[in-house]
């Protein structure tokens, strides 16, 4: 009795399964880290000039805060962690989901954590009474800051840059000399769980002072670096590329 040979299977349907199971292994790859490491997001608005600007592409480390069940948060509003870490700091740029609307990211920097009374006095920031010192930029410094803004709504005549030392990060403000509407806040307890957010542009940023405090449970990651800086506007017919920026730690 002859044994009964076994087909070979033809090249091109082989070739097929082995590249459909490699794909698959590669996304499920690409979306395990994107869920659980790092994630790539795209700055829409100018709320944290001059920090981050507009078409400034960034990589946020999901991992700074905690290592998340992959996907976890996909089906549950509240992730699953396989190892929880410190919760943000003062001075963290972080991404989150907007309390009024978690459909949407927004980004902004950590002002006060919870137990902090934050209070806006003449525009200074004052985190449990105590002033956060602010110092001046030269006029030299200034001036080359808004020549790498490149955009005309932000000039020396209108705005004032400070560096800003909050906790162990320095970083730069912007302030309007011809806006007055947030110059005075608070005073305000950050409650337990939540975060105060502002963006580095203070007068022209929508944030905690808006609309409220940011639950930990929103923290979607930590900013990291820029890895592009692209825009670009078919209705405004604006094109921009800032290849310097590429690189830049976010601070």
């Amino acid at each position: 009795m002859k044994d009964k040979k076994t087909k070979p299977v033809p090249y091109t349907k082989k070739w097929f399964l082995e590249g459909s199971f490699s794909l698959a292994l590669s996304l499920l790859l690409v979306f395990t880290v994107r869920s659980s490491l790092v994630e790539a997001f795209k700055i829409p608005s100018g709320s944290m000039i001059p920090t981050l600007l507009v078409g400034d592409h960034i990589f946020v480390n999901k991992f700074a805060y905690g290592l998340k069940v992959p996907f976890s948060d996909l089906f549950r509003k509240q992730p699953l962690y396989l190892m929880k870490r410190d919760p943000p700091s003062r001075g963290d740029v972080v991404v989150f989901l907007y309390p009024k609307d978690e459909n949407i990211y927004y980004i902004k920097r950590v002002v006060g954590i919870a137990g902090d009374q934050i209070e806006l006095k003449n525009k200074t920031l004052y985190i449990n009474q105590k002033e956060v010192g602010q110092m001046s930029l030269s006029a030299e410094a200034s001036k080359s800051q808004f020549e790498s803004l490149n955009d005309p709504k932000y000039t020396q005549a209108t705005f004032d840059l400070y560096s800003e030392h909050l906790d162990r990060v320095d970083h730069l403000v912007m302030l309007d000399k011809t806006h007055f509407l947030g110059e005075t806040f608070g005073p305000i307890t950050v409650p337990e769980g939540q975060l105060f957010v502002m963006g580095d542009n203070r007068d022209m940023s929508n944030d905690s002072r808006f609309w409220g405090f940011v639950p930990l449970d929103n923290v979607k990651g930590r900013a990291m670096c820029i890895w592009l800086s692209f825009w670009m506007s078919f209705s405004e017919s604006e094109f921009t590329f800032k290849p310097k920026r590429i690189g830049t730690i976010i601070r």
